[in-house]
């Protein structure tokens, strides 16, 4: 397991532990942490060798899947639970809408609907496996999911329309890897969409750091 140590802001928060492996879904997780320009420590996994199954890491998070952050005393695993978290913390961000905000609940549906709908019909679609049904099958049907998804898109530019969230980070991110692996259709509204979440400068900063990750542990 490899640290890094990214440029530090404000010291006024304890650092955020960030356990994270390239080319994998913490990837977004990265470029959030960059887009909110937080202060953190980045311990590095490689997948290949296995180090998300050995006892360092089972210790850390038992499920051995990445992302995970350790913050303040408490551990944080799950992809939406992560965002909602480093949304609130970093909030002098302005990418987490705050209670009261009537754009809080909107926020709050599309982290949840990532975890809770999108990402059980994609892998169904990838196994090739049939859902249960309708009545109950969590996301319903991978095609009212997709719709769901893509209306709220067509309003745009953003899912919260022109605010710019940390939704949007989860969602252009996970949209970019599911089109390239064809479990989503490249609509125009989506294609869109997703060159606009890759063209924010956090999440391309995140992207050249992993590039460089990925260089040093095929080395």
């Amino acid at each position: 397991m490899t640290t890094y140590c990214p440029q530090e802001t404000a010291m006024s928060k304890p650092r955020v532990t960030f356990f994270h492996a390239p080319q994998s879904r913490s990837a977004g997780t990265r470029a959030l942490l960059e887009e909110l320009g937080a202060d953190y420590e980045l311990h590095a996994l490689n997948l290949k060798n296995g180090e998300q199954r050995q006892d360092a890491y089972l210790a850390i998070n038992p499920m051995g899947k990445v992302p995970a952050i350790h913050h303040n005393g408490a551990l944080v695993t799950e992809q939406p639970a992560v965002f909602i978290y480093l949304g609130d913390l970093y909030a002098d961000a302005g990418m987490a809408p705050a209670i009261g905000d009537p754009l809080r609940g909107p926020y709050l549906r599309w982290l949840v609907f990532y975890g809770s709908c999108f990402e059980p019909a994609v892998t169904d679609k990838s196994l090739q496996r049939e859902p249960a049904a309708p009545s109950t099958c969590g996301y319903g049907d991978y095609d009212t999911m997709l719709k769901t998804l893509t209306d709220q898109l067509e309003k745009g530019p953003w899912l919260l329309g022109d605010t710019f969230s940390t939704a949007d980070v989860l969602w252009g991110t996970a949209l970019n890897w599911t089109t390239m692996f064809k479990l989503v259709p490249e609509l125009p509204v989506i294609r869109a969409y997703i060159d606009r979440v890759l063209a924010r400068p956090g999440v391309q900063r995140a992207a050249a750091l992993d590039a460089e990750l990925v260089a040093a542990q095929s080395a």
